[in-house]
């Protein structure tokens, strides 16, 4: 392994989430990952973008434990993981800049439709989306709530891990 993914998973680790190494037979939807009842399995030999390993880990650090607990493969299309795919992209953003991983390392140029620099570049100008989900979910905070009660605002986190159920379902 190298040193960014001893570093993402060191981090992994450290905020509970749990991951395997363990070899993948089928496709994925990310090359050499796979979701299974609230774990990252890795196929390191399969794994094309270590990046897509802090992407997939937030789709579970952003939702509840027993959301969390019930993710396996490919999510489904409902609004909480739609939700959840803004919140994964805003968390791994909050992530490479906690960790001092070079963002194009989890944004890379074949991931997000060949939409990650765009994203970068956004989040780069301040011009943040999923943020009002990671505040809704006690992850964050917005702009206006951090100015209200002085307290960082993202990309500062206040929580890695979603705590709070605030879905109905």
């Amino acid at each position: 392994m190298n040193k960014t993914m001893d570093l993402m998973l060191g981090f992994l680790r450290e905020i509970g989430i749990g991951y395997y190494f363990e070899r993948i037979e089928g496709n994925t939807f990310l090359p050499g990952l796979r979701l299974r009842d609230g774990t990252l399995i890795i196929d390191k030999e399969k794994l094309l973008y270590p990046g897509d390993i802090l992407h997939e880990a937030g789709h579970l650090a952003c939702m509840p434990e027993d959301i969390r607990l019930a993710m396996n493969d490919n999510l489904d299309n409902s609004q909480v993981h739609q939700g959840g795919e803004m919140m994964a992209i805003a968390w791994s953003y909050a992530a490479c800049l906690h960790l001092g991983i070079d963002l194009k390392v989890v944004f890379h140029e074949n991931g997000y439709k060949g939409g990650g620099a765009n994203i970068v570049d956004n989040f780069n100008q301040g011009q943040y989306f999923g943020v009002p989900l990671l505040e809704w979910c006690g992850m964050s905070y917005g702009p206006a709530t951090a100015k209200k009660l002085n307290k960082q605002a993202f990309p500062q986190m206040i929580s890695w891990l979603c705590e709070k159920n605030m879905y109905n379902i």
